[in-house]
């Protein structure tokens, strides 16, 4: 009740503050930074409290508050929160990365493969031909002849299939989970990843083709090489000398985390790095070959990253667009069950296929639901280059990504939690390496 009349306290002194101070006069970083803190981190603890995850609550939080209901944040308050975005991405991929032991994933690296990439094309492919067959009843509009039709519905069903290892990995690192349900899906949505990226690409210069735009002077091939290859190693480098320094110095270490992220957050966008695979990279560098001060650095980046990660999903909520689900609902509605449908279906069979435990791993589905900032970005190119029949993919991309951004944290932690792979971090990192992923094969679910 105390932390409850905290947050009443909190909303009624900026909502007095409004009337009488006027809202230009708030429109500042410091009070954006201030409000989003405090009041998301208690509605955070109620959340946790209510058995959901914290990020949900700082979701919701942004969203009550974000100028499409209280208005309590405005719309230029959402956007100076956001200077944080491209920090609070690197400093999550890199926590991703220094969870990746080569060592002691690779009895299971098959595995692995075979399910994300079985899940991922498989609903890739299903997708495309359903959202082709179904496009004249879309509210897309007409990108002109069956050939360019498939271009179109192939881009728009790699918007739609497209995963968040974003929030995936957010919800892991506030939860500490540790566990092979947890290693399954980090390793799912990373794949995924930068297949969707490879795919995105190609379907984006089919469409140009198709369509009489004309393709790119450069060739496809050197960009992804460069977006590709060239962020891993641009990352790997970083990581290589983040972990040196974290073995000849060592101090204030979640300092010089946050300086490192910087740089690769500000680095990445100037060399067209793709961020997420950058920071992921380093982490993976740093977590495999200075595995001492990794374990220390996960620790300290757990006690210091809390700022960062309640400002990143506070503006994340208060950006959500309620305009476009209100006008495309139905439509994202319609597109969500589908997608969790082959979701679940394509993931039960690849799970059977690669031989793997039904329990914990028959869950993975429920980590593949978040969406988040990286497909509305590829949507905004989209409409950009296509604006026929783009925009209103976007708009409709906004509404999906919406809802899913507000259930997938809540469905993935679920899971984690039935799996038992809540709060384990703290556990010692040798008694994981001893056994490898999914070590039980007669391992059943838990009785109700």
């Amino acid at each position: 009740m105390g932390r409850a009349a905290g947050l009443g306290l909190i909303f009624a002194t900026v909502v007095l503050l409004q009337r009488f101070a006027g809202r230009e006069a708030l429109s500042t970083v410091a009070l954006a930074l201030g409000f989003a803190l405090v009041a998301a981190a208690l509605m955070g603890e109620l959340a946790e409290r209510l058995r959901l995850p914290r990020l949900s609550g700082y979701l919701v939080f942004g969203l009550l508050c974000g100028p499409y209901m209280l208005n309590l944040i405005t719309a230029s308050m959402a956007r100076e929160l956001q200077i944080v975005n491209g920090l609070a991405i690197a400093l999550i991929a890199f926590v991703a990365g220094l969870e990746l032991n080569i060592a002691h994933l690779r009895p299971q690296l098959r595995s692995m493969l075979i399910v994300g990439l079985l899940t991922t094309l498989g609903v890739l492919t299903v997708l495309t031909l359903a959202i082709w067959a179904a496009w004249p009843w879309l509210p897309f509009g007409d990108p002109g002849g069956s050939i360019a039709r498939l271009a179109a519905s192939l881009v728009t069903a790699t918007l739609v299939v497209s995963f968040s290892p974003t929030v995936t990995i957010a919800v892991i690192a506030e939860s500490r989970a540790r566990g092979p349900l947890t290693e399954l899906v980090l390793a799912i949505v990373v794949l995924a990843d930068l297949i969707l990226i490879l795919v995105f690409a190609l379907a984006m210069q089919l469409a140009r083709w198709t369509m009489g735009a004309g393709v790119s002077d450069v060739n496809i091939l050197v960009q992804l090489s460069w977006e590709i290859a060239g962020s891993l190693a641009f990352g790997a480098i970083a990581g290589a000398l983040f972990a040196i320094y974290l073995n000849a110095i060592g101090r204030e270490l979640t300092l010089a985390l946050l300086g490192l992220c910087i740089v690769l957050a500000m680095v990445s966008p100037a060399l067209r790095f793709e961020l997420i695979l950058a920071s992921l990279s380093a982490g993976l560098v740093v977590g495999n070959i200075a595995p001492p001060a990794g374990d220390q650095l996960r620790r300290a980046v757990e006690r210091g990253a809390l700022p960062v990660l309640i400002v990143f999903f506070a503006a994340a909520g208060a950006s959500l667009q309620l305009d476009a689900l209100a006008l495309v609902g139905t439509v994202a509605l319609g597109l969500a069950v589908v997608r969790l449908g082959l979701v679940r279906a394509f993931a039960a069979y690849a799970v059977r296929l690669a031989r793997l435990p039904e329990f914990p791993a028959g869950m993975v589905w429920m980590g593949l639901v978040s969406q988040a900032g990286v497909t509305l970005g590829l949507a905004a190119i989209v409409a950009e280059e296509f604006p026929a029949w783009g925009s209103m993919v976007q708009t409709v991309i906004v509404a999906l990504t919406g809802l899913h951004v507000l259930g997938g944290p809540i469905v993935f932690r679920a899971a984690l939690a039935r799996a038992g792979e809540l709060d384990k971090l703290d556990v010692e990192t040798v008694s994981a390496a001893a056994s490898p992923p999914f070590p039980y094969p007669q391992a059943r679910a838990p009785e109700h």
